[in-house]
């Protein structure tokens, strides 16, 4: 296999376990240049935190882009997480018609809500401008709250195989090539993901562990990704990275004094097994 160069595009939490402090580790731990792209800087994440420092990082990017493009430097894969507004998703679909390899794979993780809501700095004009970025990816990776916001469909707790069919069948509708829907639970106390590649549907289960914990969102598409860049199929990637978190979120309950993020560093070794 050659050596590959992914870029991920998100925000950076200095303290937090979140966004690029686990997406820069993990993907390297799966073998793979990591290269980063800050939208913003933060001195800690906003869950659990007050009094937080940001620094807007739009205005970089542009010119970040274009010192690439003049240096000839291309991406096997570019990955986005956290983008903090409408207008840093526009420089995020110019930086990958500029800058993607022959072949790269593009993965997005649209995070911007969970539980039946968007994030407290989003609103419905962000979700359409999201929507046109989901168009560039070969693999969307959604919470189902994030679906049913880019699918138009109402949000449920309950729910059978028809409706998240239904909501997978309306990303690809978006342009989306393949789906990977994360938490999907169709039995108490089980969940899993849904995964949806070159028109087959497959499901993998397992335990679902009480309380949420931050950041296991950004482990587990750093891990997804880094796993198919290595070559697995989509299926295999989200498998291994549903383990790899349930692993994250057993470790971080040995310490109920971390409560700011998932400890995904002492079993990375499991991961890197994989």
């Amino acid at each position: 296999m050659s050596y590959k160069r992914i870029l991920t595009i998100q925000d950076i939490s200095c303290v937090g376990q979140c966004s690029l402090t686990v997406a820069l580790p993990i993907i390297s731990a799966c073998g793979i240049e990591t290269s980063v792209l800050p939208s913003a800087v933060l001195s800690t994440h906003t869950m659990g935190f007050t009094g937080f420092t940001f620094r807007d990082l739009t205005e970089d990017m542009p010119a970040i882009c274009a010192h690439w493009k003049k240096e000839g430097l291309t991406f096997d894969g570019i990955y986005t997480g956290y983008l903090g507004s409408a207008k840093q998703i526009e420089y995020v679909k110019s930086i990958i018609a500029n800058t993607a390899a022959e072949g790269c794979l593009v993965a997005i993780d649209p995070a911007m809500a969970d539980n039946g809501n968007l994030y407290p700095t989003f609103d419905l004009a962000y979700v359409e401008e999201m929507k046109k970025l989901c168009a560039e990816a070969d693999y969307l990776l959604p919470n189902i709250t994030e679906a049913c916001f880019l699918a138009g469909m109402d949000y449920r707790t309950e729910y059978d195989r028809a409706y998240i069919d239904a909501l997978i069948a309306k990303l690809c509708g978006l342009g989306a090539k393949n789906v990977i829907l994360t938490g999907v639970s169709y039995q108490k106390g089980r969940t899993g993901v849904a995964v949806y590649e070159n028109g087959e549907m497959q499901y993998y289960e397992h335990e679902q562990i009480a309380g949420g914990i931050h950041g296991t969102g950004d482990i587990y598409a750093s891990a997804f990704v880094g796993a198919k860049l290595r070559g697995k199929s989509a299926y295999d990637a989200a498998k291994i990275a549903a383990d790899y978190v349930v692993e994250c979120i057993l470790e971080s309950r040995k310490d109920p004094d971390h409560t700011y993020g998932a400890r995904f560093e002492p079993v990375l070794g499991k991961l890197i097994a994989k």
